[in-house]
């Protein structure tokens, strides 16, 4: 067996792997940039969100004002805005006290069947008799988020007392500013 006919002997390119190498070096510096940016950006929401959310609101609640017309003719108000999120390890005990409440109906209960190609007869003779025919039937409890953020915007509103942790309540305020066009 011959070494040298078996061997094969590979050329590298100096001029094209400086290249390669300065493009990732390239690569690297704007990924630097990126992050660079990406961490000024949060940082000015974050401002943004305190500014909006806290300083302003409280100002103007010390003035004791909810709305102020500017002398460039644009305007700024306040209002608070409310967020909510059942915990799912509180899921069962918020659904119990909305039952309880009288709020039952906030409460959608989704039962659902699947079914193969070949089975629209069995589907739609289990619609009249579903627990009879002993299929599996999966079933999904849930509270909408938009109808669970509105029930909790009218119950703080009007005074109502809420178990805010059940239903992880966030209130906060919101600053707008309309500018005059």
């Amino acid at each position: 067996m011959d070494l040298e006919k078996e061997s094969t002997i590979i050329k590298v390119d100096t001029d094209k792997s400086k290249d390669l190498s300065e493009l990732c070096a390239r690569l690297l510096e704007l990924q630097r940039q990126i992050n660079k940016c990406e961490d000024n950006i949060k940082n000015l929401r974050n401002e943004e969100r305190l500014l909006s959310e806290n300083e302003i609101p409280n100002l103007m609640q010390q003035a004791g004002i909810s709305s102020l017309k500017l002398t460039d003719g644009s305007s700024v108000s306040y209002k608070p805005e409310y967020f909510a999120k059942i915990p799912v390890s509180k899921t069962n005990e918020a659904f119990d006290w909305l039952s309880f409440n009288g709020f039952g109906d906030l409460i959608k209960n989704q039962v659902s069947l699947n079914f193969g190609k070949s089975q629209d007869n069995v589907a739609n003779s289990l619609v009249e008799d579903l627990k009879n025919k002993g299929h599996n039937v999966s079933q999904k409890k849930k509270v909408e988020p938009m109808t669970l953020k509105a029930f909790v915007r009218e119950q703080i509103q009007s005074g109502k007392n809420l178990p805010m942790d059940l239903f992880g309540v966030y209130v906060s305020n919101k600053t707008t500013i309309k500018i005059k066009e």
